[in-house]
């Protein structure tokens, strides 16, 4: 993922160039300004918008920026709109790519457990359920420490994690319903009894791991 949205950045960072080629001069009546092709203009801050949410957050200073660089002001041109977004996306860009955003561990983070719950995927397609249980257990496991130390929660046993999260209002009482019963059938799996659980059910750990993560991974 990381090298896919590094990618992006290479490829929006050409099509601006396109863009700024497209640059005519106008003559009105009174004065001359510059003018790029909008069309293009605007299908690219689009694209590039999305982008540094992907990569910098909804509420990070480089959206701020984008955004307050694309608005609108008096006796603008699409070359002086083009002129502000440019050095925001590049600034964007450079901060992704060299790895100061904490955004970036992140996604470090989330190639990880996609990783290890592949494993357990296979695992239990290969017949080993238990393992199976075991790894996504600790990839839970380590979510809720993330959850934790991201919102100043201290980082104990998986029962009290899983009780401060929720009495924080980090998710409802429902899923932490949920993490107990998984945590039940990771701690079943670690002490042997794979009897006490199917495969059907490891099935749906791995599943509702991957879900929990998705909505609620920082």
């Amino acid at each position: 993922m990381i090298k896919k949205l590094s990618n992006r950045y290479d490829q929006l960072s050409d099509q601006i160039r396109e863009v700024e080629s497209t640059k005519v001069t106008k003559h009105g009546s009174y004065t001359t300004y510059d003018q790029v092709d909008e069309v293009m203009l605007d299908e690219w801050k689009v694209k590039a918008r999305s982008l540094i949410v992907k990569t910098c957050g909804e509420d990070s200073e480089h959206i701020k920026a984008f955004i307050d660089a694309e608005r609108t002001r008096t006796l603008d041109d699409s070359y002086k709109v083009l002129k502000r977004v440019k050095p925001v996306f590049f600034a964007a860009k450079d901060d992704f790519q060299g790895g100061y955003l904490s955004s970036v561990k992140n996604l470090v983070q989330a190639e990880l457990f996609d990783s290890e719950l592949e494993q357990a995927s296979e695992l239990l397609a290969s017949g080993y359920k238990g393992p199976a249980a075991v790894v996504a257990g600790v990839v839970l496991e380590t979510a809720l420490r993330d959850l934790c130390s991201h919102h100043n929660l201290s980082r104990g046993k998986l029962d009290k994690m899983n009780s401060d999260l929720a009495k924080l209002g980090i998710y409802n009482k429902l899923q932490q319903k949920k993490i107990t019963a998984l945590a039940d059938i990771r701690n079943s799996a670690a002490h042997g009894d794979w009897e006490s659980f199917s495969n059907e059910e490891t099935r749906e750990m791995i599943r509702d791991v991957e879900s929990f993560l998705s909505t609620h991974l920082v």
